[in-house]
């Protein structure tokens, strides 16, 4: 028994670790807009609202894909062990 709980928690962790890799992409994907943007706005100073207000845009709908993995990792860490043993504890009462 308590190794499967051992297996439930650190398979739990482990797929949290791997959800918050999904935090490098939009890290990648905001650093090139901005550079893009950055590279814009020397190019064409007048046009700095528009792109700035669409870069902002585009970076706050790409951050969406990390807030998704931290939520993800916080309920795996959290709340899925719990519900896990839970489980486990159940099945081993009935199976006795």
């Amino acid at each position: 028994m308590e190794i499967a709980i051992g297996i439930i928690l650190g398979c739990c962790a482990l797929g949290a670790g791997m959800a918050m890799i999904a935090g490098i992409g939009p890290g990648i994907g905001e650093g090139n807009a901005v550079a893009k943007a950055c590279e814009a706005i020397g190019r064409q100073p007048e046009c700095q609202g528009q792109v700035t207000t669409t870069m902002l845009m585009g970076c706050a709908i790409a951050e969406t894909t990390g807030l998704y993995a931290l939520v993800i990792a916080i309920l795996l860490i959290f709340v899925a062990p719990k519900m896990l043993v839970k489980v486990l504890v159940e099945t081993m009462k009935g199976l006795s």
